[in-house]
């Protein structure tokens, strides 16, 4: 598998599909504490006729390094890849807290960014008085405790608890000054007040049972989009494995019709 140094980590990322499609590469960006292969389906679609490009984020998955404090760091690291790559222009297709690394790239990089997907992400934390509590609260638990309540809590009821236990279980394998360093960076992030310089199309896919990053969050941030497209799935907070076609589906049709 391929592999680039930067700052201090080894990123491993996969680089596949056509190279002369004409097609913009689509760029896929996981969540916290998950890796690469949250977008097998989507991936081995689009790989079959136009470039597609992952990473495990720094610390995750098989890439190593310490976690990152700010969105900014993850962001950059990115970029490092597809200087390496090549690639100039690109869409970002992230998931949760790889959607705020989306946004972090187009927001820096409006002429490399044509458009991009967003999937159960926001712009902006932002918690009652009773949600900070559970959170401050939370970060106390012994730390396979607080992984498990917050990936148990990531899936809609009724989704398989086999395969819960193995995201579970995947999660807990990250190292915890990466899981809980990442987490701070999640809960500062906010461009709210900036994403309507965003220029492009967005394509805003949500879960409509994701208590993880709520749907009234989502839709505040779907507002403030200059051009915005906004579409539920019933799911919970990891669509990309709760409903993977559907989602690819959407991305499909997304980017292939004219802007």
């Amino acid at each position: 598998m391929p592999k680039l140094e930067v700052d201090c980590a080894v990123l491993v990322y996969d680089d596949e599909g056509p190279r002369d499609g004409g097609d913009v590469p689509l760029v896929f960006l996981h969540g916290w504490t998950a890796d690469r292969h949250r977008w097998d389906h989507q991936f081995a679609h689009f790989a079959g006729g136009r470039r597609v490009i992952r990473l495990d984020l720094r610390g995750h998955g098989e890439s190593t390094g310490a976690g990152a404090r700010t969105i900014d760091e993850l962001a950059r690291d990115v970029v490092a890849l597809l200087d390496h790559l090549e690639v100039e222009r690109f869409v970002p297709v992230g998931h949760s807290m790889g959607g705020m690394i989306a946004q972090t790239l187009a927001l820096a990089h409006p002429e490399r960014v044509g458009r991009m997907v967003l999937v159960d992400s926001i712009s902006r934390m932002t918690y009652s008085w009773a949600r900070r509590l559970l959170l401050a609260v939370s970060t106390l638990l012994p730390f396979k405790l607080f992984v498990a309540i917050n990936i148990q809590r990531a899936f809609a009821p009724g989704f398989p608890k086999e395969r819960v236990r193995a995201y579970i279980e995947a999660s807990a394998a990250t190292p915890r000054e990466v899981v809980m360093t990442c987490y701070g960076a999640m809960r500062a992030f906010d461009v709210l007040d900036w994403v309507d310089e965003v220029p492009g199309p967005t394509l805003i896919v949500h879960g409509y049972h994701d208590i993880q990053l709520p749907l009234s969050q989502m839709l505040r941030m779907a507002n403030a989009y200059r051009d915005a497209v906004v579409r539920i799935v019933d799911a919970g907070h990891e669509v990309p494995v709760e409903k993977p076609a559907q989602l690819t589906a959407l991305i499909d049709d997304f980017v292939t019709t004219p802007a």
